[in-house]
Parts: C-alpha cells; sequence; structure tokens
C-alpha cells in the first residue's frame, strides 16, 4: 500500500472501517451525474432481468427478509455508448475513491465481479445475511476458513481480498429497507447459525445495522463482511450500481476473461489499467493512483521489470514473463 493512500483517507475513516467492516462515503456523485446515470438506465430499461424463478430467488420463502416482489438486475453498463457508460465507468477510477480502493486493496486495484445494477420496487425481496470470514455454504453451517473472503489489519494496513462499492442513484431513507450489514462480522471466527441468515431470531435483529444514504453516496464495505438486504418497502425505486474490486493479483469472478476487447480499447488507459485481469504489480502492472484518478486520461503507472530478467523468463519460457 502506498504511503499516498494511507494518509489521504482520514484516521477516523479507517478506524470506522476496520471497527465495522464498512463506511458510507457521503456525496461521491453530483445531482448531475446521478441524474445520467439514471436517464442512461432508463435507456436501457428494457434490458432488466427479473429474478422471477424461484432458483433466482435470493431469501428463503416467508421469512422476515422475503417479499412477493422480485429483485431486477443488469449488467453491461460499461460498454453502453457513450455519453450513458461514463458515470459507470467513472467509478473505475473515480478521484473521490480511488482513495479507499488503494487502501484497502493496495496498488495496482482491479475490477474484479463484472457491475452489476440493482432495482427494485415496493414490496419486493431483499437479500439473505452472506459473506464472512468462516464459510455458510449457503447457509449451511460449514465453519471452514473462507480463503477467498477475507479481512487483515496489520500494522495499521488494512487490507481486505475482496471490496464491494454500491453507488447509491436513490435516496434510502429509515424504513425503506435495502442494504444492512452486521457490524464487525468481518473478524468472526465462527459462521453465522443459519436461521440468523434468514433473520428467524429476533434477538439478532439488534445486531443488523441499515445505512441511511442519499443519492450519490456510495457505501464501500468487505466481503468478509456479512452483509444483505431488507425487503424494499420505499414507495420510490430503488436503484444502485454494485462493483467489486481486488487486489491485483487476486480473482474471485472469471468475467475478465470475455470482456470484448473492441469495448475495453474505448476506455480511457486509467481505465483499462484496472480492467486488467490478475497479476502481480511487479510484473510490471499499470496501475492507478490518486494522481492518476485526477486526470481520467492520463498513463497509469507502471513498476518496470530489469530488461535481464524479462530477456531470462523469454529464454526460458517464450513468454515475456513467467
Amino acid at each position: 500500500m502506498s504511503s499516498m493512500a494511507t494518509n489521504s483517507v482520514s484516521m477516523r475513516e479507517r478506524f470506522l472501517f476496520d471497527l465495522n467492516g464498512f463506511l458510507v462515503i457521503r456525496n461521491v456523485l453530483s445531482n448531475t451525474e446521478v441524474d445520467a446515470a439514471n436517464a442512461a438506465i432508463d435507456a436501457h430499461y428494457s434490458k432488466l432481468q427479473q429474478r422471477t424463478s424461484t432458483a433466482l430467488r435470493n431469501t428463503k420463502a416467508d421469512s422476515p427478509l422475503s417479499a412477493e416482489g422480485p429483485r431486477q438486475d443488469m449488467g453491461g453498463m460499461l460498454w453502453w455508448p457513450k455519453p450513458d457508460a461514463e458515470v459507470f465507468r467513472s467509478i473505475l477510477t473515480h478521484p473521490k475513491l480511488v482513495p479507499y480502493y488503494t487502501m484497502l486493496c493496495g496498488e495496482g486495484y482491479r475490477l474484479d465481479h463484472q457491475p452489476l445494477l440493482i432495482v427494485q420496487d415496493r414490496d419486493s425481496e431483499g437479500f439473505s445475511l452472506h459473506g464472512g470470514p468462516v464459510s455458510l455454504d449457503h447457509g449451511i453451517q460449514q465453519g471452514r476458513f473462507n480463503p477467498e473472503l477475507q479481512y487483515r489489519c496489520f500494522n495499521g494496513q488494512l487490507w481486505t481480498s475482496l471490496l464491494a462499492v454500491s453507488v447509491q442513484l436513490s435516496d434510502h431513507a429509515p424504513g425503506d429497507g435495502g442494504f444492512c450489514v452486521v457490524r464487525g462480522s468481518h473478524k468472526l471466527s465462527l459462521p453465522v447459525p443459519s436461521e440468523m441468515t434468514h433473520a428467524e431470531i429476533p434477538e439478532f435483529a439488534e445486531h443488523v445495522h441499515q445505512p441511511i444514504t442519499k443519492k450519490g453516496d456510495v457505501v464501500i464495505w468487505s466481503e468478509a463482511t456479512v452483509h444483505g438486504a431488507t425487503p424494499w418497502r420505499g414507495t420510490h425505486q430503488r436503484r444502485i450500481a454494485l462493483y467489486r474490486f481486488a487486489p491485483a493479483n487476486m480473482g474471485y469472478g472469471r468475467g475478465y476473461l470475455e470482456l470484448p476487447r473492441e469495448a475495453i480499447e474505448d476506455l480511457t488507459p486509467s481505465q483499462r489499467a484496472v480492467v486488467e485481469p490478475p497479476y502481480a504489480v511487479r510484473l510490471e502492472r499499470p496501475m492507478v493512483n490518486e494522481d492518476v484518478a485526477r486526470d481520467c486520461g492520463d498513463q497509469p503507472q507502471v513498476k518496470k521489470r530489469s530488461k535481464v530478467k524479462k530477456d531470462f523468463d523469454k529464454a526460458l519460457f517464450g513468454t515475456n514473463y513467467f
């Protein structure tokens, strides 16, 4: 982690993330940017996919987190034509967000999952609690160490194997529903009991927190933090754009293997750096830091590998890198 990333996020924010496993960053997007993102969603609204099938539902039937209506999802926003894609692409290297990405994923952070739009009308279902550093195996208590979802703080350096970034495109007022989190659960040593993942134990409710957010805010959390969603009860439509980022040499999703090359070429150099596949920084990975993020068209930084080593790798393997 660069010292710049450490210093640009306040000690208060670093403490709160380490304490709770999540953080709300206020006013990241302007009203104009939020309006542009919502207008783009409206233009592509027919592409929304409803989770109507039982196999696609995210809650246990008749549990406190369930509801009659389905959630609606949409992907592909990064590859929409301009200007529709621009706000969604900006999240990859947004100067207000890059300090948090580098603080938690280190230099050379990368986009892991393909971004996802979540749209919900009133009385649509939430999402059973999931995530955490100890495997739940879809609600079955296995108690295994989960190497894919971990959080650490070592000598003041925060790190997570997978960082979720939720861009709020609508307000979330008290009682509306939506994202919820079990504060401090990124440090669990025991799995969450199955009945708690479905909110079926009333005594557990006091441990589940629901942030109040405004459109333009961004919620970030370690995927090692147990989280989910309560049913949407707001009278307006809920809209969020969900991203996941990972350290340079880690990969959870595999969508990067199928990204359209022609669409990638339309990204800025710094945005292209963020959608690189997983490999180590020392192998000449292009990296985005705060200086690069201030100029979206700027060239990402690269730590050069010596020509002698590259030539040796070429002689050994027939490739530029091992």
